[in-house]
């Protein structure tokens, strides 16, 4: 046996003997004191163990024996002595060890009272089949046993009932005060006796404690004089009460004996019981007596108005039986509370809405469908709410309430240029002109000529009305009578034409579109767009302006007309007359020769490295480089590169794989355009940058060449120190940087990053030079000539496009065809 194992035994069956023990000289010691044969007795009785039985104490017992067990200083040894001596027996021990073990889990585990009910009703579910589950879960008043919220423990500490029936193993407190002070701590015999000092044995039993208040009073009178004249009082209280068992039986979640508070009312056992099962009845469950019916519980006067009829404090050997249901309908759709109900005979339609608190706020409530079990197969029943009243449904029926139309039964609706367009009310004889008047009238720019009705016909389909609105707002024979559902359309003028607007380009400060107005003139235009530019002419401002209806069969036929006026320095036209038309552009040249400044930047390996102005049109790379007092000793001219945000061409809607070929057949066209040495710039450029490849050190050599590039406004020319490394990237088995070792050649950069993958594409690679400039493989013969690797190039290495392998049929197909092309070139061989 392991240590966990023993100890688990050792707690068990110390604290089980030690309640016994403790117990038993703690009642003796509790009795008044009474003639030797009764002491005798008593003591015989209480030494005895052997009748003892586990499964007749409570949880609450049980907790009081853990904490008996911990104050009574008793060694193992001692109790395990003493258990031998009263008669207790291995199968007693073994059985209370259980017992313990299964508490011990319950505080471990953290399971209430209320989740242990919950986990056994979902055992129980288990053992049914799921349309059975479904059932018990819809049935009303299941939920309230099976919830973790509700619980109905008997209040223990509660003032002692008035009508409360003593019974054997009840504690007493008998008090007297006044001018006789004593207390008593009195116990009920078996045989229903209590013995009180100096007055001797009073029979108590089944007195309830009024009852016997009164009894002790009248036999106490003799011994203390004063409580007949008042000057003392007797109280009689309850002190521990006793248990009492209690049978459940019928078609109940738990059925069995439970031992239970003798203050427990039918309530409190139901809740212990689980409550009655999806077959069992909530409404005629039966308290048995002596065998006799002494009270009949319906739970729905609790469920539904809270009121406890029947609610009786149970008695020893008290039986609860739960009789089988004798009609269950089924409520579904709209109402309250959607589930099963359990009716007695003479109820109603109307009675079962009760329970299901009544019609929902959607229901349909002029009549009902009844699903109805007939012998052999269903029918429909339908009840109007007249009959709810008289109808008594039978047991099975399924109630349908349905649920109102998602529609609007007295509508019309406009649309459109009026003040509040929406739904409004229809009533028969409304006019289209009393709609509109409803709507709060017509918008500023109504469209007055026209308007259209949209008519639902009788058979579904839909119709224009038309109507001219100028003439229905008059009144008389053009009003439109509406129906119900009508749809008024009523447009408004822009809602019939293309937004009118303006535009203004050249040297203004926003330039754009904007809408346009109702004697719109162009300086009100130049302020829209923020006023001029430093550079703009405002004396020669163009407005173009489209013609209307011109002869297009004519090729001299002029297609837009041309205005030119002035503005001076105050934003004031020099013709006031002019006004802007709907779609005419503006356009605000500047004034003649004037040239913005325009600048570049030059870094890196430069003696005066910053920003320069451009001075004149033509001055090329060398003239800056020039003026930036040229190179450092330590300059790598090959490497320079120039960035120039306008020469990017990529196109930003292609994929990866179209920049990789545009760039390979750009690099191709570099190496075949480079004639006697000479390098294409246009094909220099790299698509997938905006650095354009230069060759500086030529360029130096050579001033005013064609590789010399004419600056442009935001050129950045960066000549780096000289580089070493060369990096290797894409189909390598290891993509990686390594030190640039002159002459070497570009399968030994390969090789040291690995050599190629298997999906390679080896006639694809190409270098990009730090330059910006690409050089790509060309192909002679059936031999790749790789490009030159220089310091600081990327050597790309792209992959091979995948290709749908062959499926059996096309492998069929193709050896069919190759098998037919050998029979006719055998044929005509033969001839």
């Amino acid at each position: 046996m392991t240590i966990k194992k023993q100890a688990s035994f050792i707690f068990a069956f110390s604290f089980f003997l030690t309640f016994f023990f403790v117990t038993t000289q703690g009642q003796t010691q509790d009795q008044p004191q009474r003639n030797s044969g009764e002491t005798s007795k008593q003591q015989s009785k209480s030494n005895n163990l052997g009748g003892v039985n586990e499964g007749n104490m409570s949880d609450a017992e049980v907790q009081d024996i853990v904490k008996r067990m911990r104050d009574s200083g008793y060694s193992e040894a001692e109790l395990e002595q003493a258990a031998k001596v009263r008669g207790m027996d291995a199968t007693q021990i073994q059985q209370f060890r259980d017992r313990v073990k299964k508490l011990e889990n319950t505080k471990k585990t953290g399971t209430t009272i209320e989740e242990s009910k919950k986990q056994e009703r979902s055992e129980y579910k288990k053992n049914t089949n799921e349309n059975d589950v479904n059932v018990s879960n819809r049935i009303f008043g299941s939920q309230f046993f099976g919830s973790a919220f509700s619980s109905f423990e008997p209040n223990l500490n509660m003032p002692t009932p008035a009508n409360y029936v003593i019974g054997p193993s009840d504690e007493l407190l008998l008090d007297l005060t006044g001018d006789n002070e004593v207390s008593y701590k009195l116990r009920v015999s078996p045989e229903s006796f209590i013995s009180i000092e100096y007055i001797g044995r009073v029979s108590v039993g089944g007195l309830t404690i009024e009852q016997a208040k009164n009894k002790i009073k009248a036999q106490m009178d003799n011994t203390y004089p004063s409580l007949r004249s008042g000057r003392t009082q007797l109280s009689l209280n309850l002190g521990n009460i006793r248990s009492i068992k209690v049978i459940i039986s019928g078609e109940v979640m738990k059925p069995g004996t439970y031992t239970l508070p003798s203050i427990t009312s039918v309530f409190n056992a139901l809740y212990s019981s689980g409550g009655p099962n999806d077959k069992g009845s909530f409404r005629t469950i039966q308290v048995i007596r002596n065998n006799k019916v002494v009270a009949t519980v319906d739970l729905y006067d609790f469920l539904l108005n809270g009121i406890q009829t029947a609610n009786i404090r149970l008695q020893d050997l008290d039986v609860i039986h739960i009789p089988i249901y004798q009609i269950h309908v089924d409520v579904i759709g709209e109402v309250k509370r959607s589930m099963i109900y359990e009716i007695k005979q003479n109820e109603s339609l109307s009675d079962i809405l009760r329970y299901a608190g009544d019609f929902s706020d959607n229901a349909y409530k002029a009549r009902v469908k009844i699903i109805q079990n007939t012998f052999n197969a269903r029918k429909i029943v339908v009840v109007p709410l007249s009959d709810f009243p008289n109808y008594i449904p039978k047991n099975g029926d399924k109630i349908y309430i349905d649920s109102i139309l998602d529609k609007l039964e007295n509508k019309v609706q406009i649309n459109g240029a009026v003040t509040r367009p929406g739904q409004f009310t229809f009533k028969p004889g409304l006019k289209l002109s009393e709609l509109i008047k409803q709507a709060d009238g017509l918008a500023p720019d109504v469209f007055m000529s026209n308007g259209y009705i949209i008519r639902l016909n009788a058979d579904n389909t839909n119709s224009i009305v038309s109507f001219d609105l100028a003439e229905v707002m008059k009144g008389g024979i053009s009003d439109i009578e509406l129906e119900r559902n009508d749809v008024a359309q009523i447009s408004s003028i822009s809602d019939l034409r293309d937004q009118y607007t303006v535009s203004i380009d050249g040297e203004v400060r926003r330039p754009g579109s904007f809408e346009f107005a109702g004697n719109l003139s162009v300086e009100n235009l130049i302020q829209m767009a923020g006023g001029f530019k430093e550079g703009a002419n405002p004396a020669d401002i163009e407005i173009s302006r489209r013609i209307k209806g011109a002869d297009l069969s004519k090729s001299t036929t002029e297609v837009a007309q041309i205005f030119h006026i002035a503005v001076d320095s105050s934003l004031r036209v020099i013709d006031r007359n002019f006004l802007l038309q709907p779609f005419d552009i503006v356009s605000v040249h500047p004034v003649i020769g004037f040239t913005p400044l325009l600048k570049v930047q030059v870094s890196g390996e430069i003696i005066r490295p910053g920003v320069y102005t451009i001075i004149s049109k033509n001055e090329r790379i060398s003239d800056i480089v020039k003026r930036a007092g040229g190179l450092t000793a330590f300059a790598y001219p090959e490497g320079a590169s120039l960035k120039r945000p306008a020469a990017n061409i990529v196109n930003t809607g292609l994929d990866e794989e179209e920049k990789t070929i545009r760039q390979l057949n750009l690099a191709r066209l570099s190496e075949n355009g480079n004639d006697e040495g000479k390098t294409n710039p246009v094909a220099l450029v790299n698509v997938s940058s905006d650095l354009v490849g230069i060759e500086l050190d030529k360029i130096l050599n050579n001033p005013m060449s064609r590789n010399d590039l004419i600056l442009k406004d935001g050129d950045v020319i960066v000549v780096p120190s000289l580089l070493q490394t060369v990096k290797i990237s894409g189909e390598v088995l290891r993509p990686i940087s390594v030190v640039y070792e002159p002459g070497r050649s570009f399968r030994y950069y390969i090789n040291s990053a690995g050599g190629f993958t298997h999906n390679a594409f080896k006639k694809g690679s190409f270098i990009s030079h730090s330059n910006g400039s690409v050089r790509g493989t060309k192909r002679a013969l059936l031999f790749n000539n790789y490009p030159e690797v220089k310091p600081g190039s990327e050597i790309s290495v792209p992959r091979k496009a995948e290709r749908e392998r062959m499926s059996v049929q096309s492998w069929v197909g193709l050896s069919t065809a190759i098998a037919s092309l050998a029979t006719l070139v055998f044929a005509i061989i033969r001839r």
